[in-house]
């Protein structure tokens, strides 16, 4: 029995790399936002309007309800929160795939 490691856990469940990674921005956004509503210390009413959601709505990603949230919602409520969210792109895989070819 082969046993396989993997560096996140999206690389485990998931097989299209489109969607794997597709899948770690939601989930590092989520995890993000989460952390920021709860350092504000104020009621659930409270941190929805701030938001911009309803309370349903944060309920919804405070437990986590990863399928609820599209990337570009949580990157607007990210900015709400007041985080910048930057993209990096990492040509790394394109670099060594143009060194085989060569």
């Amino acid at each position: 029995m082969r046993i396989e490691v993997y560096n996140d856990v999206w690389d485990a469940l998931e097989d299209d790399p489109i969607e794997r990674e597709r899948l770690k921005m939601r989930s590092r956004l989520m995890t993000t936002l989460k952390l920021r509503v709860r350092s504000w210390h104020v009621t659930p009413a409270k941190a929805a309007k701030r938001l911009g959601i309803t309370q349903r709505r944060l309920n919804q990603l405070l437990k986590d309800r990863f399928n609820a949230f599209s990337l570009g919602d949580l990157f607007d409520l990210a900015t709400r929160a007041g985080l910048k969210v930057k993209l990096s792109i990492d040509e790394t895989e394109k670099k060594k795939a143009a060194k085989r070819a060569a």
